[in-house]
């Protein structure tokens, strides 16, 4: 996707494939975007598509590269003498056979972290490991075989959705986990001791939502030593994912600016300092050898004006979440009057709760708030009561202000609304996501296709068709 053809009015739904019904890349895709298309939405968009670490996020992956082996039941044997596969192998030998090893040694060392496996695998003796490859040749192959099915499965998906004037919109974590394929490959690319271990962490500092900021404990980057390369890492890994999606979100767009430096002796992100980051010479050289940047810059949160310039210079649609507009400011980004054409509009993310959960947990004094600017006839008597508070099924009104947050999201500027599922479906908390900072009953929702009928696309579709979606906008500058 280049730069114009983001100024059309589409509209999205966000669901991850493990949110399938069947959580896999089966039938269940190709009658999923058949329900896209009937509701005329053109946006399919996804959170990151890699193997996740044992707490199942899909930000903390085993690789920056690798698609998630589940999602996948079955794969064909394995024919190591297809041009197809050979092809493959080769154009993708910068993380494809580092990644199978990693794999292999994992399952070695009862998945410990490789900065705790002997020296001799920790520090890559290469006699060693070309042992071990002599030894787990087979397994090589067939891990690097399921990456092949993978990436195949996923392209006839996209071909599939562009019949159907779908678009597919991917997602990347900015950092990488410690114990992954990429750090234990190229340590030298990262701020590490001579064990291994990190100096400093990423994380943001205090804010208004935790007084003591966030610590996410992963690696920083050797910035001095990728940009030397001409940041050919970062040029593979968003060149392979622009191969995957026509829409591409990076997580934590702040941290291509100045990004949040935290000792990594540190329980908490407080004691952190910013430091600056050459996003601006990675942009630029992605731009020169890619020939595009189909990209979305996730700019949630405090932004600086540093931050905003960087992504107007490379004309990157921002974000906004409509959960997030109904507080006293005038001027919050949030709001519908302050969303612009360069920008994705959603209800909200795979970090809030569902629009209905969201709005049973108010009281009744930001209810009528919010039921005043989605402009939604009340009876304030009733949305007093406390009988009718966080009944069983629902609060009065849930549904109408889910529905109006859809159609908020649908008739504002932004060039593209999204929305989950969830709130397609009126779910609440329940079906919720992710909870930030918990690591339990996260990443596990799935819908089931009882939930899905005609009169939920025909309702979808009419909205559609009366938000003008599907027109050209200008584009800014």
């Amino acid at each position: 996707m280049h730069t114009e053809d983001f100024y059309i009015r589409r509209t999205g739904v966000l669901l991850h494939p493990t949110s399938l019904p069947s959580g896999k890349l089966d039938g269940d895709v190709e009658r999923w975007l058949a329900f896209l298309q009937q509701c005329d939405f053109s946006v399919w968009q996804v959170l990151p598509l890699g193997e996740p670490q044992i707490d199942l996020s899909p930000y903390q992956c085993v690789s920056a590269f690798a698609l998630n082996p589940v999602l996948l039941d079955e794969y064909p044997s394995v024919d190591k003498h297809s041009s197809a596969y050979q092809s493959f192998c080769e154009k993708h030998q910068s993380w494809l056979f580092d990644y199978a090893l990693f794999k292999i040694l994992k399952s070695r060392f009862q998945q410990a972290p490789w900065y705790h496996w002997p020296d001799k695998y920790k520090f890559r003796d290469e006699s060693v490991l070309h042992t071990v490859r002599a030894e787990h040749q087979h397994r090589l192959d067939e891990i690097c075989w399921q990456q092949f099915c993978l990436y195949n499965r996923w392209q006839q998906i996209k071909t599939l959705a562009a019949t159907k004037n779908i678009l597919l919109f991917g997602d990347i974590a900015i950092f990488v986990a410690h114990d992954s394929v990429d750090v234990w490959a190229c340590p030298q690319h990262y701020l590490l001791d001579e064990n291994g271990m990190m100096t400093v962490v990423a994380g943001v500092p205090p804010d208004y939502f935790s007084a003591t900021g966030q610590r996410w404990g992963n690696p920083h980057y050797n910035w001095d030593l990728m940009q030397a390369e001409d940041f050919s890492w970062w040029v593979d890994r968003l060149n392979y994912h622009f191969e995957l999606f026509d829409l591409v979100r990076i997580d934590h767009f702040i941290g291509l600016d100045a990004v949040w430096m935290i000792p990594a002796e540190a329980e908490t992100a407080i004691d952190g300092y910013y430091q600056k980051v050459p996003g601006k010479a990675l942009l630029e050289t992605v731009r020169r050898v890619t020939g595009h940047l189909p990209l979305v810059a996730e700019d949630l949160g405090i932004i600086t004006d540093a931050v905003r310039a960087l992504k107007h210079q490379f004309h990157l649609p921002g974000m906004a979440v409509l959960q997030f507009g109904f507080d006293e400011h005038d001027d919050n980004p949030h709001k519908i009057k302050n969303i612009h054409s360069d920008c994705v509009v959603y209800t909200g993310t795979h970090d809030n709760d569902t629009t209905l959960g969201w709005y049973q947990k108010m009281d009744a004094t930001m209810r009528e708030k919010v039921l005043q600017q989605l402009g939604i006839t009340y009876d304030k008597h009733l949305l007093s009561d406390p009988r009718l508070q966080n009944t069983a099924n629902q609060p009065h009104y849930g549904n109408q202000v889910v529905d109006g947050m859809i159609q908020a999201a649908m008739h504002s500027a932004a060039s593209l609304c999204v929305f989950p599922l969830q709130d397609c479906l009126h779910l609440g908390s329940t079906a919720r996501m992710n909870i930030p900072g918990t690591e339990n009953h996260n990443w596990t929702w799935r819908f089931k296709w009882e939930q899905i009928n005609a009169a939920l696309s025909t309702q979808m579709k009419q909205w559609v068709m009366q938000s003008n979606r599907e027109q050209p906008q200008p584009v800014l500058e």
